[in-house]
């Protein structure tokens, strides 16, 4: 497929994912150790079952947005996702691990959305991630004009993993396992391309995260204290390195 008809494309598969990112968003961010919302802004109660996870960012009842408070409006995830979408096929072509990328794209917004809102990054979410990337990435390497290694996806894995756990057991108030849990989804993802691809994706993400707190303390908006969450900046990272590796691949 040509990559002018492949973007739009990509496009279009982000705005249609992207829409039903808010629902589950809005009904997963709460605090740890309560429920998942069962109910709209104004107290109508959501479809029990899969239909109430599934569907579009507004109540059936009253049209409330149902939204993350970090994303305001279904719009902005679903604009994001759109975005994400697109530069991923504009940086990876018609190779096949873009099917991944794409299948994966909503989820990673979803969890950047949720941990901006209430700095939790559910294992409902980051677990099934984690398999959805290895096993995508497994069937990808199977095909012609793979742009990438499984072998070194997998323990690009297990190695960020294991220096996010390291790290969360230096600071636990710093490092949540939250973010442990996601550093593998994410290690697979980047060692795919190679090292270098997992060193400029990690290295981009915490780099992010600094500049972002260090602008709050600035504004007096946070302490040096203050808990940043940081699973948004570990996929903002994680984009930057399949951007680049999929230039370059």
């Amino acid at each position: 497929m040509s990559a002018p008809l492949l973007i739009p494309l990509a496009a279009l598969w982000g705005v249609l994912t992207g829409a039903l990112v808010a629902r589950p968003g809005y009904r997963l961010a709460v605090e740890p150790g309560e429920p998942w919302r069962a109910a709209c802004p104004a107290g109508h109660p959501l479809a029990p079952g899969a239909t109430g996870w599934v569907g579009t960012g507004r109540c059936a009842d009253c049209a409330a947005p149902l939204s993350p408070a970090a994303a305001r409006t279904p719009l902005v995830l679903t604009s994001v996702t759109a975005a994400v979408c697109a530069a991923l096929a504009a940086a990876v072509g018609a190779r096949p691990e873009l099917a991944v990328w794409l299948a994966v794209a909503p989820l990673a917004v979803l969890l950047a959305a949720v941990d901006a809102a209430v700095q939790r990054l559910p294992d409902v979410l980051t677990l099934p991630l984690a398999a959805l990337v290895a096993a995508g990435l497994g069937a990808a390497a199977l095909a012609p004009g793979a742009g990438g290694d499984w072998t070194r996806a997998l323990l690009g894995g297990a190695v960020l993993g294991g220096v996010y756990f390291v790290l969360f057991l230096v600071n636990p108030r710093g490092m949540g396992f939250g973010d442990v849990k996601l550093a593998v989804p994410i290690g697979v993802a980047l060692g795919w391309y190679g090292w270098s691809t997992v060193l400029l994706g990690t290295f981009t993400g915490f780099l992010l995260a600094a500049c972002y707190g260090l602008t709050l303390v600035a504004l007096g908006r946070a302490g040096r204290r203050t808990a940043v969450p940081f699973g948004p900046f570990m996929a903002l990272g994680a984009l930057a390195g399949l951007l680049l590796g999929g230039l370059a691949a």
